[in-house]
């Protein structure tokens, strides 16, 4: 049993900074290069990274719950799975907030390279560190991760550009 909550930390953790570094660099890269200010960019990425974050610790709680009753046949109360939402809520707050972040202190331009830069450097990071952790090929997860993290900058820019020109 005690190797069950330890991996639902681990898994709780890893889902709420992938998600965050991924979502978060997505949405204020699109918002500035659709030529957006930086105030407009850290007020946007400030009320995705709050509300995300509690959406994805409500959703850890509900879906760790609902799993759980599933399992075991019978009512299982909420609180019993607060660590996990809680791990998530904090783990996606706080890898959001590095990546808004920049757009306090630097200009657009500089903001815009450092964070694209923090959130694949934060993914490979964490694809190394959960590699090592399920002992598995950590430089295969620390790649994938920082591909697919890449793949949805991509994604945000060409969505932010379109957006811009017709916006």
């Amino acid at each position: 049993m005690q190797d069950k909550k330890k991996i639902e930390y681990i898994r709780n953790f890893i889902f709420g900074v992938e998600d965050s570094l991924v979502s978060t660099i997505g949405l204020v890269s699109g918002v500035a290069v659709a030529g957006q200010s930086n105030k407009s960019i850290v007020l946007t990425g400030t009320i995705l990274v709050f509300v995300e974050a509690f959406s994805m610790g409500v959703g850890s709680l509900l879906s760790e719950n609902s799993a759980e009753e599933f399992e075991g046949k019978k009512d299982v109360a909420l609180s019993k799975d607060l660590g996990y939402a809680a791990v998530m809520f904090v783990s996606y707050l706080v890898s959001g907030f590095i990546i808004v972040a920049p757009y306090m202190f630097l200009n657009s331009r500089n903001a815009f390279w450092l964070a694209i830069g923090i959130s694949v450097v934060g993914l490979f990071g964490l694809g190394v560190w959960s590699g090592k952790v399920a002992r598995v090929h950590w430089l295969k997860r620390a790649v994938s991760m920082s591909l697919i993290g890449g793949v949805t900058i991509l994604l945000g820019i060409i969505v932010g550009k379109i957006a811009g020109i017709y916006v």
